[in-house]
């Protein structure tokens, strides 16, 4: 472990006030022995630096799968006081409301024996994917103001979903406050032509199964059972989104000056919430959230299109168990040193985990928790877990989002091959397309941590509790 770092639990490390110039609060971070043995400096100096930042609140935090990322680290989590705090697109990412869904079947694996290579290749045709990708949803420009206000919504207003997924979205799939007057004009020619695609990058779609059930209870609130067929979607807002953050971070950082924020790193540039580049801020990032969410509903159509095609199920029977986002900036009330706080919690790479009975939760859950979502590394298990009540006191309703980078995407093309890669899966029963070896390369699972230690962590330190361990069966990658 690095120097001048605190160890005051098993699985919970102290950045004392100190570690770097001005820090407001500790900074405060999950990890394992297993898991410390990748951690960055540059990622903890991240974490301090967080720390420095006008009305933090608590402690600067991050979940065992933090690694090194503009501004913030990833797998960071920070609130901030709605009078004195700021907002900050280095907590929020690029790929705004990045996020994860998780949908039921009711096949077997059994089902697939003799179909699996033509549903993989069906879905590799149905969803556009890679850099660039164009949809076969081409949107008006006012269509697409529509997206950016209504989210999923926006969708299933168009046939592609039901009321019933909407209520099992965070926040319905839709943020308030989004203004597409925050959105350039460039940022919406690269929005128009993307609903409905993939990307590239670590986003996927996958064909899983229910591999395990861990808590049985849970399990069945959620309505998955061992053996059960699901599919995953991982992707985000596009170009549009990447493009806000652009355009907003250029206006941020030239406003430092005017509030006289003083920061240790530009990436971290930032504007009180309720100034004019903090409101113009949040109006765009909800915009792309909101386009983020209607790109996964709609994703999830043609995936459901494929599976009822080829085995003749209903759409009904195709059950989304959850949506969530793991890079976002959103307005919740917390507990802050005993009292309720309005507070903006910024996470990045992080997912929401609200516990049992917390507002804001489908009325379903609402005994169990928040469905929490954390996807594996294409070889490797992904994890249904819920939040819990520790999470809501500890991380402001926080957990990890997926394994954590160890590897760059550079060096990950230099010691692995992707075609042995590919080949590799398929000799373990999970077959893989994408539009490139050296893509897969970039995303192989000897790249990340383990999923399962880092779920152990949080499971451990109570911040998530593993429900169900889902293993792949097939793959779509960018």
């Amino acid at each position: 472990m690095l120097t001048g770092i605190n160890r005051i639990g098993d699985l919970e490390w102290e950045v004392p006030i100190g570690y770097v110039p001005n820090m407001r609060v500790p900074g405060r971070f999950f990890l394992s022995r297993t898991l410390a043995e990748t951690l960055e400096e540059g990622a903890v100096r991240q974490l301090a630096n967080v720390a420095t930042l006008p009305g933090i609140v608590k402690n600067s935090l991050a979940m065992p799968d933090i690694h090194w990322g503009y501004g913030f680290p990833i797998g960071g989590v920070a609130a901030f006081d709605m009078t004195e705090g700021v907002i900050s697109p280095g907590g929020v990412g690029f790929d705004i409301n990045c996020g994860v869904r998780l949908i039921t079947t009711p096949l077997t694996e059994a089902d697939l024996a003799g179909k699996k290579r033509e549903l993989i290749e069906r879905l590799f045709n149905a969803v556009p994917t890679g850099v660039g990708t164009k949809s076969t949803l081409r949107l008006s420009n006012k269509e697409l103001a529509g997206v950016m206000v209504d989210g999923a919504r926006w969708a299933v207003e168009r046939g592609l979903g039901t009321e019933a997924d909407l209520v099992r979205c965070e926040g319905e799939g839709a943020m308030p406050g989004a203004d597409p007057e925050a959105v350039s004009t460039k940022a919406r020619q690269r929005g128009v032509p993307q609903i409905g695609t993939l990307g590239a990058g670590n986003h996927f779609l996958e064909v899983q199964v229910a591999k395990e059930i861990v808590d049985p209870e849970a399990a069945k609130a959620f309505g998955i059972a061992e053996g059960q067929v699901c599919f995953m979607v991982h992707c985000g807002s596009r170009g549009l989104g990447h493009q806000v953050a652009t355009d907003h971070l250029r206006t941020l950082e030239s406003a430092l000056a005017k509030y006289r924020i003083h920061i240790p790193d530009r990436q971290l540039a930032c504007a009180p919430i309720d100034s004019p580049e903090g409101r113009a801020y949040y109006g765009g990032m909800a915009c792309a959230a909101n386009y983020a969410w209607a790109n996964r509903q709609a994703i999830m159509h043609e995936t459901r299109n494929v599976f009822a095609q080829m085995f003749g199920i209903d759409y009904d029977e195709m059950r989304l168990i959850y949506d969530v986002a793991h890079n976002v900036a959103k307005f919740e009330r917390h507990d802050v040193d005993g009292a309720s706080m309005e507070v903006c919690v910024h996470r990045k790479g992080a997912t929401r985990a609200f516990g049992p009975g917390a507002e804001g939760i489908p009325r379903e859950y609402a005994a169990v928790g928040q469905p929490v979502i954390i996807p594996g590394s294409m070889g490797t298990s992904s994890y249904l877990l819920h939040g819990t009540a520790t999470a809501m006191q500890k991380t402001f309703g926080s957990t990890c989002h997926g394994a954590g980078r160890v590897l760059s995407r550079s060096k990950a093309k230099k010691e692995v091959r992707g075609k042995e890669l590919r080949e590799h899966l398929a000799g373990e029963g999970i077959l893989v397309r994408a539009h490139s070896d050296s893509a897969l390369a970039e995303e192989a699972p000897e790249v990340y941590k383990p999923s399962r230690e880092v779920v152990r962590v949080v499971h451990e330190a109570g911040l998530s509790n593993t429900v169900v361990r889902l293993e792949p069966l097939g793959v779509i990658k960018g």
